[in-house]
């Protein structure tokens, strides 16, 4: 049968544990975009996309408008700042 061991107030607790490190790379859960929060937070709190698309005129017509003129101001500029070189990925949502 085990003992039981019995402490004491006051007396030192030794506890032992693997003191190594394992260090994992995982790359293709990471995102370089992450950045673009600050960008989103300081267009929340200063409006800047809001007051832009509000003096755009949107000539676009017909049903099938799914994004308005904020969100895409927002997608082509923020894809910018993500370093993305032609952002030719967000034409098609300005149909």
């Amino acid at each position: 049968m085990a003992q039981k061991m019995k402490h004491t107030m006051g007396e030192r607790l030794n506890i032992r544990f693997n003191r190594k490190i394992k260090l994992e790379f995982h790359g293709a859960r990471l995102t370089s975009d992450g950045g673009l929060l600050a960008y989103r937070e300081l267009d929340e709190a200063l409006g800047l996309f809001n007051s832009a698309s509000a003096v755009m005129n949107d000539r676009r017509t017909g049903r099938n408008i799914q994004h308005d003129m904020t969100n895409l101001l927002r997608q082509s500029v923020y894809s910018r700042l993500a370093g993305y070189e032609d952002v030719n990925d967000a034409q098609r949502l300005s149909v």
